[in-house]
């Protein structure tokens, strides 16, 4: 994937605001968790009552607590509360929140700061513990407080007498004897863990609240009322992340897909013929569209998948961890079985995944043969063996990608047995955690979901490992594809032909061989072909008649000497200046699917109407054009399938004098042509064409009786040069060729 990372580049702004929406997804999903244990532990457990600081306590509460409290804790704690009663300017609100202000004074937190919370939470805590657990004990002597059995200089408080006040007798007691009782229950109660404590403080709290005449009731409601409105909008937040994600992962992925396809395009359009012999068709196909695809679907999966999870698996770890650090290994232990099998699968599958795209060019290329050689397979009655060819390419793929699915298939199994195991595991050392009073309930159930997150991430980048081999294979296949240089490119300082050049061809002892052979193809060929005349160029099969006129417009470089063009070496100016010069009819002819009247503007696009029917008149296609209904707007399918050979070279040679170009080349263009047809078209070629060089290859010696100049070619050599009747006494080849297709009295 990195050998395209630079087609990437137009969507590093949208690449980066998605990655912002995954952070902020991933902290909104890590926050609900978080929120989901404060509701357990604080709204349910504790009565919504999240710190151990009450928001407003009774002053013989205060001073109870008092007695609990060092010098220095007892200013602070003071300057935290403002002491409320009738002489107070809002003794009126207060008395309707608070209504046993009526009965005495009573003490309000003022606003302060989260410090200042830490602070007070274990020194107020501790204290309320203590009170609590006295007055239960005064109450009741009989009832377990929460502090158990409390030694008190001596006595023991289950054996007072019902209705004796501690309190006072404590008042009476010498400071240092208090502080030595303060000092030995804190030590005991530190032993709790600060969460525990808090919690255990809630009792205390909602027992003033009601003294106070709360409703202590409305307190947890308000509480995880409130804590469910920020989960909701969290789980708002997330969704509305997700969806921005999924459109800009689209559009990325949309993108990066569109510009691949277009440079491979534009890549595959820039190569020669060499080019095209290191890569079959249908593999290019499938390049351009199975393994973009699959790019693209990679992609889409990267930029929702493996930013998001490392996000989600670090913040999970962290936020884990600090709900109980002491349970770290247990996601030790499921990251390491996870990372074992992500191993394990990914070396079984990525060497199938090179196979599959190997097969599915197979698969493609039988197919491509069998669609476009359908008549040839039914002329020879080639059915059933094009079938098993079909069949075992087929099977093959499908064994390979049925390997690979099964592969997949048992990850996925493997992956919920870790995950319902970790989670069994987490609540069974969480139990004992808060047995302990280690833990608390609702931070098991946050550090369950922590774990969750944790395994689903390594689960999304598991999916991630198996999908990105097959993509890497097919990102090489196509930077195989980029990364191939053409060998024939324009030069860096281009020439011109001169503005009042006629087309003056000339080949200057021009060899040729094709790239990797060891044997010529031509040998020292040279000549001039005159503007305003006809060369015809004959030969036997595979004399290199077509290798000859494919140097001319560049789709091979000669490999010894020159062509040139109104004196000017083609390789000295761009492909594109060559190729505007020379109107070429290739040996097999092409039709793009259109209309007949786009076929023919094919290389002159702003073609007046008038030359588009000359140009037809010329190819003797006006006969078949104004049968049909449509004329000119006639459609033609793909390849020109619904036309018949003759009319698609006819049409052929109308599109390339419809360009106008100085040069025209007609590499056996008149081939599926009848005798009469192609004798009326060389006398309307000659009579009526733009002044140009025309060279016409052929097979038929009919076809080039009459031209100006004739090349015979054999085994890559010229034998003949000149004139018709010159040639059938100077060249035996020429005149075997001749005498076999026509007689004596047709030749003189």
């Amino acid at each position: 994937m990195q050998r395209l990372l630079k087609y990437l580049k137009p969507f590093i702004f949208l690449l980066i605001l998605a990655i912002a929406l995954l952070f902020l997804q991933a902290n909104a999903d890590l926050a609900l968790p978080d929120y989901l244990s404060k509701i357990v532990n604080v709204g349910i457990q504790a009565g919504g009552i999240e710190n151990a600081i009450p928001q407003a306590i009774r002053q013989t509460e205060m001073e109870r607590l008092m007695l609990f409290f060092s010098a220095e804790e007892k200013e602070r704690v003071l300057n935290d509360y403002t002491l409320v009663d009738q002489s107070s300017p809002d003794y009126d609100r207060y008395l309707s929140q608070y209504p046993a202000l009526k009965d005495g004074a009573i003490y309000v937190l003022n606003p302060i700061d989260q410090a200042e919370t830490d602070w007070l939470n274990p020194v107020m805590a501790k204290a309320l513990l203590v009170v609590y657990g006295i007055e239960q004990g005064m109450a009741d002597p009989t009832k377990v407080s929460t502090l158990g059995q409390m030694n008190f200089n001596g006595f023991d408080i289950s054996k007072l007498p019902p209705g004796t006040d501690l309190f006072k007798y404590m008042e009476q007691m010498p400071p240092a004897a208090l502080s030595q009782i303060s000092e030995g229950i804190n030590k005991r109660l530190e032993a709790m863990g600060s969460s525990s404590l808090i919690q255990a403080a809630a009792e205390p709290i909602q027992a003033e609240y009601a003294a106070l005449g709360m409703d202590v009731g409305a307190v947890s409601h308000k509480y995880i009322l409130n804590t469910g409105k920020l989960m909701l909008l969290l789980t708002l937040l997330s969704v509305l992340c997700n969806i921005g994600v999924g459109f800009l992962s689209s559009r990325i992925a949309a993108g990066f897909s569109r510009n691949l396809r277009k440079a491979v395009f534009s890549k595959v359009e820039s190569f020669s013929s060499g080019e095209f012999e290191k890569f079959s068709t249908a593999s290019l196909i499938t390049r351009t569209t199975n393994d973009i695809t699959q790019i693209q679907m990679v992609v889409i999966m990267m930029v929702r998948m493996v930013f998001y999870a490392p996000i989600i698996g670090v913040g999970g770890v962290m936020r884990a961890i600090s709900k109980d650090s002491s349970m770290w290994w247990i996601l030790a232990l499921a990251v390491g079985i996870l990372i074992l099998l992500i191993f394990i699968i990914f070396n079984i599958a990525v060497p199938k995944f090179k196979i599959i795209q190997s097969l599915i060019d197979r698969l493609n290329l039988i197919t491509r043969e069998n669609l476009s050689g359908m008549m040839v397979i039914r002329a020879f009655n080639r059915q059933d063996f094009e079938l098993k060819r079909f069949d075992k390419a087929n099977r093959d793929l499908t064994s390979t990608s049925l390997f690979v699915n099964r592969v997949m298939a048992v990850m996925m199994p493997i992956m919920m047995l870790v995950l319902n195991g970790i989670s069994l595991l987490i609540i069974w050392v969480g139990g004992k955690q808060v047995a302990a009073s280690n833990m608390q309930v609702g931070d098991i159930l946050a550090f369950m979901q922590y774990g969750m997150q944790i395994i689903f991430a390594f689960l999304m980048l598991s999916v991630m490992f198996i999908i990105l081999p097959r993509a890497q294979v097919s990102a090489n296949r196509i930077a195989d594809v980029l990364e191939t240089e053409p060998s024939i490119v324009d030069p860096e300082n281009p020439q011109s032909f001169p503005p009042d050049g006629k087309g003056l061809l000339e080949f200057r002892n021009v060899s040729f061989r094709y790239p990797d052979a060891e044997e010529y193809i031509l040998h020292d060929i040279s000549f001039v072909a005159q503007p305003g005349k006809v060369t015809g160029i004959i030969g036997p099969t595979g004399s290199g008649k077509s290798t000859l006129v494919n140097l001319i417009p560049r789709f091979y470089d000669v490999t010894d000497g020159a062509i040139l063009i109104d004196g000017v070496d083609i390789r000295n100016v761009t492909q594109h200046e060559l190729r505007k010069r020379i109107g070429f009819v290739p040996q097999k002819s092409s039709l793009f699917s259109g209309t007949i009247e786009s076929n023919l503007r094919f290389g002159n696009e702003n073609a007046p109407e008038e030359l588009l029917y000359k140009a037809a008149e010329i190819a003797q296609a006006t006969e078949f054009i104004e049968a049909k209904p449509e004329k000119m707007d006639a459609e033609i399918s793909q390849g020109g399938t619904n036309v018949s050979g003759g009319q698609k070279q006819r049409l052929s040679i109308a599109r390339a004098l419809v360009k106008q170009a100085p040069i025209n080349i007609f590499d056996d263009s008149f081939s599926a042509l009848d005798f009469k047809t192609d004798a009326a078209l060389r006398q309307a070629l000659k009579q009526q064409a733009t002044p140009g060089t025309l060279l016409l290859v052929t097979q038929r010696v009919a076809s080039i009786m009459n031209a100006d100049q004739i090349i015979v070619l054999d085994e890559g050599r010229i034998v003949g040069k000149g004139k018709h009747r010159d040639l059938m006494k100077t060249c035996e080849i020429y005149k075997d060729i001749a005498l076999s297709q026509l007689s004596m009295e047709e030749l003189a």
